[in-house]
């Protein structure tokens, strides 16, 4: 039913474990430990644009937390309006609450289908979901992708003696498929515990930090005014994915924990770790952008104050006082002024025409006519 999970993920799986027999032996267990590791990678470098763009739609969806609280008091009785007035403002606003569902939507299939694959190459068994398999069909079954030798090489792999493909909670009667049909098994639970039970605590703690980095960063922009804190039934609800978050989530893995098997821990661990250093280097991304979109609108805002403000030594105006009437006033004022200025200066200036006018030392000559020389003024009197 989910072949399109299962085999596609077996199948990054084997490229890798083809990759890491380059460095390692293809049987040992730190090669195929290398492949989940990188079959990890290779998923969350796919996701790592959606993250991102799931980032920024969070953000966006809590800048628009109160006007989307005004539209359900505006249209509390009439549900199909306050559809329709939501999914505008957030086309207006370029946000799409399906798109921060993405990566999570990705990422649990991926989960499912590694857990199916890592324990179809032990299908041995009566307890739990095992096919009930003998050590010697198991032996010689391909598991999807993988052929019959990848199959007893996965099972045969060890980490600190504990086979990959084993689980904490695994029924004892699996355990003879880890060796050589006909031999014992070579390894206990203990064996597993001490392995699995690390993975398990450190899978729950980077859940708790992450989820931790998350909220307090949330509550940081609210205490800084860039979000406003949702209250009502809306504020209560994110109060409660919270805590899940913080408590709910590590709780259930270390509860369930015994069920997953050691190269599925390695998968969690990875992805916890993941998770911390890209949710670090997004949010300090958009605290950037965040940082240059508040500055930009700054400037814009003092930019338009500069146009709006009056000019050194004039007088406001109150457009509400009839200050577009003072403005004309003042501005023919101006001109009246200019002009009465300028037949003043005139009425002093010589006749050009008469060759006798009474031209001060102290007298400029009108725009266009050609300055007096002394000289000859005197040469005409003599």
């Amino acid at each position: 039913m989910l072949n399109f999970v299962y085999r596609p993920i077996s199948a990054i799986l084997w490229f890798w474990h083809k990759a890491s027999g380059f460095l390692f032996d293809p049987s040992s267990g730190i090669s195929w430990v290398l492949a989940i590791i990188l079959l990890v990678v290779t998923i969350r470098i796919l996701l790592f644009k959606p993250m991102l763009n799931q980032q920024r739609s969070a953000i966006k969806m809590q800048q628009l937390a109160p006007e989307m609280q005004a539209i359900k008091e505006k249209y509390k009785n009439d549900q199909q309006a306050q559809a329709l007035a939501m999914r505008q403002l957030q086309k207006e606003m370029g946000v799409n609450p399906l798109g921060g569902c993405l990566p999570i939507l990705v990422q649990m299939p991926v989960f499912i289908g590694l857990f199916h694959v890592l324990r179809s190459f032990n299908r041995t068994g009566t307890s739990g979901n095992a096919l009930g398999m003998s050590v010697e069909q198991n032996w010689n079954t391909p598991n999807y992708i993988f052929g019959v030798d990848e199959v007893r090489s996965f099972l045969l792999a060890r980490v600190l003696n504990a086979p990959l493909s084993s689980s904490v909670g695994m029924g004892e009667d699996q355990y003879a498929a880890f060796t050589v049909p006909g031999t014992p098994a070579d390894f206990t639970r203990m064996d597993i515990m001490i392995v699995a039970i690390p993975l398990i605590v450190v899978a729950a703690l980077a859940t708790h930090f992450n989820a931790r980095m998350s909220v307090e960063r949330t509550r940081a922009r609210q205490e800084a005014g860039l979000v406003k804190r949702q209250e009502g039934p809306m504020g209560q609800q994110m109060d409660m994915m919270n805590k899940m978050m913080l408590w709910f989530f590590p709780i259930m893995i270390l509860v369930t924990g015994a069920f997953w098997h050691i190269g599925l821990l390695v998968y969690m661990v990875t992805n916890n770790v993941w998770t911390y250093f890209q949710q670090r280097y997004i949010f300090g991304k958009l605290d950037e952008e965040e940082k240059e979109a508040v500055a930009a609108k700054k400037a814009a805002k003092r930019e338009a104050q500069e146009k709006l403000a009056p000019k050194v030594g004039q007088k406001p105006i109150n457009p509400k006082k009839g200050g577009k009437r003072q403005a004309a006033q003042k501005a023919q004022q101006l001109q009246s002024g200019e002009a009465s200025a300028a037949n003043k200066a005139s009425s002093h200036l010589p006749d050009g025409n008469s060759g006798k006018g009474q031209q001060g030392p102290a007298s400029k000559p009108a725009p266009g006519q050609k300055p007096a020389n002394r000289k000859n003024r005197k040469r005409k009197k003599k």
